[in-house]
């Protein structure tokens, strides 16, 4: 009876090591993993961003400054304006950047996404280029120009035209292709998404890109743009958008991620890679 009782006891104690090892581990897988809140850990954060700048911004950071954050980040690239906020509110990111903050107003009404947004970053002079001409002023009568055919950048481009004496608008605070008051070249305009533009300028007579899809399409604005816009008093920032609904591990992981891109370090970044001006802080 002794030696089964002391049989037992001796199980109990090699179960609790076991339990007691089990724990241990356990605290240890917690401690590891990169998401895990509170565990002194790095956090991992999927950011969604464009190509040019932004995903090469977030590369700098990620290379340079994440770490000592706390942070890690994996760039999910996209090349249009739409997926990036549906993948947002979805779940499937934890935060983009690749918009500017007049679209991501247009954005969050018309969709009712669950968003906020940092201070601007940086800034990529809208501009007008052409195959075929080198003045605007030398626009013949009737020519073509194509235009981005989402709100918020085609009313950017409406106005730069406008500015330039393509034409006037209308006094709208959005205005369209259809907003057109003035027209004496009877310039006639043709849309596109964002990302196309650039491919249309063989078969228009000007077209309007945003400054990172000219950049994608080997266009220096500085350089090949026939008008390009200035960056002073300009509303077209750039921002890091996030869901509110996000746990707070990564909340407090993204708005880490937003200080480090408004850094110094960030700023000579960007003025060193486009020395010409193609992309500007805004901080």
């Amino acid at each position: 009876m002794k030696r089964f009782r002391s049989l037992a006891a001796l199980a109990a104690i090699s179960a609790l090591a076991l339990s007691a090892c089990g724990n241990s581990d356990s605290g240890s897988d917690a401690s590891a993993d990169p998401s895990a809140a509170g565990s002194g850990g790095v956090t991992k954060i999927v950011v969604g961003a464009s190509p040019v700048p932004h995903a090469e911004i977030l590369k700098f950071v990620s290379e340079n400054l994440a770490a000592d954050a706390g942070i890690e980040i994996e760039v999910k690239e996209y090349s249009d304006y739409v997926l990036p906020n549906d993948d947002l509110q979805a779940g499937d990111l934890d935060a983009n950047y690749f918009q500017t903050l007049p679209y991501y107003e247009d954005q969050v009404g018309m969709k009712n996404f669950t968003f906020d947004h940092g201070e601007g970053v940086h800034i990529e002079p809208f501009g007008v280029y052409s195959d075929k001409i080198t003045d605007i002023k030398d626009l013949p009568d009737g020519a073509t120009i194509a235009v981005p055919n989402e709100p918020s950048n085609q009313a950017r481009a409406m106005l730069l035209l406008a500015k330039h004496n393509v034409f006037t608008v209308k006094d709208v605070k959005m205005p369209t292709i259809y907003d057109i008051d003035k027209n004496p070249k009877n310039i006639q305009l043709t849309e596109a998404e964002a990302p196309a533009v650039p491919k249309l300028l063989p078969d228009v007579d000007a077209a309007v890109i945003n400054g990172n899809f000219a950049l994608d399409n080997g266009l220096v604005p500085s350089k090949d743009a026939i008008i390009l816009e200035s960056p002073e008093n300009n509303p077209y920032v750039n921002v890091v958008a996030w869901n509110t609904n996000e746990d707070a591990n990564k909340l407090a992981a993204v708005k880490k991620l937003d200080e480090l891109l408004h850094t110094p370090e960030v700023a000579d970044y960007i003025k060193k890679t486009w020395p010409d001006g193609e992309v500007l802080p805004a901080f």
